[in-house]
């Protein structure tokens, strides 16, 4: 009799949100498109699934990670923030909701998520923004390719390095503070580690997104970057080096905003984004290290790799930081 009755209750239950589905889906048909604002590339393919799948238009947005904030909060201010949807490092995020502009959501499609991913009722993650070495594999011997961060100091890649400029990209100082966090044992190591770096000379580029071309074209041959670029820029010849220790990067967060235009179509954009198809796109199409249990991009040896999100910083601390690399780097 009691397997009975919770069989019944679960039943109806699966009912119940099938119906619940069906409202939303309707109701966000009825508005017919959603606006996404991201500084996430190449998704595309998530927005041309979203609208076969549902009918319902996605237009994206994308806003660099540097621009994101002063964008959307001058936007809001105005009256003219016509974002229904926002997906940014989980730092910007945490912004936009001190603004007001965040609304809270907890999608039913984040179930399945680790419990850490769900930061509070108005954001959730759903990946990490990975940074790795990148090489050219046509152009460095295996026997070169870094086992360990510290051998990028090696004087063999003198002039031969590319990265986002330390001074002033957010992403890059909190990966670098992540480094003596997580990485080195003490911050004499670290500093050391950051000398030798920066006697190699390194290229420096305003982010994370243009540092793959130098090192696709030969100009360099390896550089601070984004396993996800093996995906996006294939059949080029680039390769990631396993280095022994952890993959750090910042999480990537999603979440509705507080005055949507389109509210239904903004919380079904959000339950597809999270959903095992969407991320499977990301992750296949895009490269991209999702949250999303069980799913990896098709880059050799990345679902064993120990990828570890890393805090964020304050605003005083990346300046701070900014300000310490600026010099260390000695960056004009």
């Amino acid at each position: 009799m009691k397997k009975t009755l919770i069989a019944c209750i679960v039943l109806l239950a699966a009912a119940h949100a099938r119906a619940a589905d069906q409202t939303l889906l309707d109701k966000a048909r009825a508005e017919g498109k959603v606006a996404f604002y991201a500084n996430i590339t190449a998704v595309e393919p998530i927005m041309k699934a979203f609208t076969e799948d549902t009918g319902v238009k996605a237009e994206y947005t994308r806003i660099s990670t540097a621009r994101f904030v002063a964008t959307a909060v001058t936007e809001f201010e105005a009256g003219k923030f016509m974002a229904d949807v926002v997906q940014a490092p989980l730092p910007i995020l945490e912004l936009l909701k001190e603004k007001g502009i965040l609304a809270p959501y907890r999608s039913p499609a984040a179930a399945g998520y680790p419990q850490w991913t769900k930061k509070d009722d108005y954001i959730q993650l759903f990946g990490i923004e990975y940074i790795a070495l990148i090489y050219n594999k046509e152009l460095v011997k295996k026997a070169d390719v870094p086992k360990r961060y510290e051998d990028l100091t090696h004087p063999r890649w003198r002039d031969k390095i590319v990265m986002p400029n330390p001074a002033n990209h957010a992403t890059t100082i909190g990966w670098l503070i992540g480094l003596k966090e997580h990485v080195f044992k003490s911050e004499a190591e670290w500093m050391k580690f950051l000398k030798g770096l920066a006697a190699n000379r390194p290229m420096f580029v305003a982010s994370l997104g243009p540092t793959p071309a130098p090192i696709e074209s030969g100009e360099k041959l390896i550089g601070i970057s984004m396993p996800k670029y093996i995906v996006t820029k294939a059949p080029a010849p680039l390769d990631w080096a396993r280095v022994a220790q952890p993959m750090l990067g910042t999480p990537r967060a999603i979440a509705v905003t507080s005055k949507p235009p389109h509210p239904n179509a903004a919380r079904l954009f959000v339950d597809y984004w999270l959903s095992q198809k969407a991320m499977g796109i990301l992750a296949k199409d895009v490269g991209e290290y999702v949250l999303a249990p069980g799913v990896f991009p098709p880059i050799d040896g990345i679902d064993k790799a120990k990828v570890i999100a890393i805090r964020e910083l304050s605003d005083e601390e990346t300046n701070k930081w900014g300000s310490e690399f600026k010099k260390i780097f000695n960056v004009r």
